[in-house]
């Protein structure tokens, strides 16, 4: 088997965590294999640390230029989600709390405030526990810096807010169905009290689909932005749940496949309660629902879930 194949889930997980995009990932690993193919094997010592090496630094060069692109991007900008859990496995095993913590969607968000060397500082340390000597090798710097841009890192993510609690999933399902049911009757009192008071939405449509180009905060705000959207465009929509980033989701689906990919966060009332719904993002950019869209092609639709 080549190197690239056999490292192939572990280099598209450092290069999506890199990117937030599943397409930039791929097309990173794509380009580190061309590059392996003109190489002289016996000149490389550790083909696993070479290629993480490679594709390191092709993500820290993209993303660099990717940042510029993403200033002029429309409307509130998503990174892109890929299924896990079961037949998935884009991403490599996502068994344990920490592996699933370091692709989910709310710290992608938070990581694209990081500097390109602190994001991979960040990422190569904390999801794949490379030493800090290892990290410098592969982003070239030296092990005191490593440590240095790690450590900012991770104190930078360590100071944002940290809205979500773990929800046991078969509540989390019940809680997403009871809230999307009321929204689609339009009971705006029901949903209401199922949103947080300073309850955050977002929505990627990328300026291709309709969704609200800024943030939407507040309960009665969100609330009725909710109600009158699947007024307007639910006709013919369905909800099937799955796990995309290593947590529960539920996709939009419609005939003509994938429209949206919905995350739902609920936050702690604080005395062990329900705090109801701190976030909900939604990712309906038609560019980052393809990737996807192929997972469940391959394995002929939907998965069974347990929950």
């Amino acid at each position: 088997m080549d190197d690239v194949e056999r490292l192939r889930g572990r280099l598209f997980g450092i290069a999506y965590r890199m990117m937030g995009t599943a397409a930039d990932a791929e097309e990173i690993v794509q380009e580190a294999w061309l590059r392996w193919q003109a190489v002289d094997r016996d000149t490389v010592k550790d083909a696993d640390a070479y290629l993480a090496k490679i594709v390191t630094n092709l993500s820290i060069r993209q993303l660099t230029s990717a940042r510029v692109r993403r200033e002029t991007y429309v409307g509130e900008w998503l990174p892109e989600p890929v299924l896990t859990g079961g037949r998935f496995e884009e991403l490599g095993p996502l068994d344990v709390a920490a592996e699933r913590d370091s692709v989910s969607m709310a710290l992608l968000v938070v990581l694209e405030r990081l500097t390109p060397a602190e994001r991979a500082a960040y990422v190569l340390r904390e999801a794949f526990a490379y030493s800090h000597r290892e990290v410098a090798e592969l982003i070239g710097t030296s092990e005191a810096n490593a440590r240095q841009l790690a450590s900012r890192a991770a104190k930078r993510i360590a100071a944002e807010p940290q809205r979500e609690r773990r929800v046991d999933r078969a509540e989390w399902r019940r809680l997403v169905e009871r809230f999307i049911a009321a929204a689609r009757l339009g009971e705006i009192g029901e949903l209401e009290t199922l949103l947080a008071e300073d309850v955050v939405t977002r929505a990627d449509g990328g300026g291709k689909v309709f969704a609200a180009r800024n943030a939407i905060t507040g309960r009665q705000r969100v609330a009725r932005y909710l109600v009158g959207a699947l007024q307007k465009f639910g006709a013919g929509i369905e909800v099937a749940f799955g796990e995309a980033n290593g947590q529960p989701t539920f996709l939009a689906v419609s005939p003509r496949g994938i429209e949206a990919v919905g995350f739902v966060d609920f936050g702690d009332g604080g005395d062990g309660g329900d705090g109801g719904v701190t976030d909900l993002r939604f990712v309906m950019n038609p560019d980052k629902l393809g990737f996807a869209a192929g997972q469940l092609s391959r394995i002929g639709g939907l998965p069974d879930l347990p929950w």
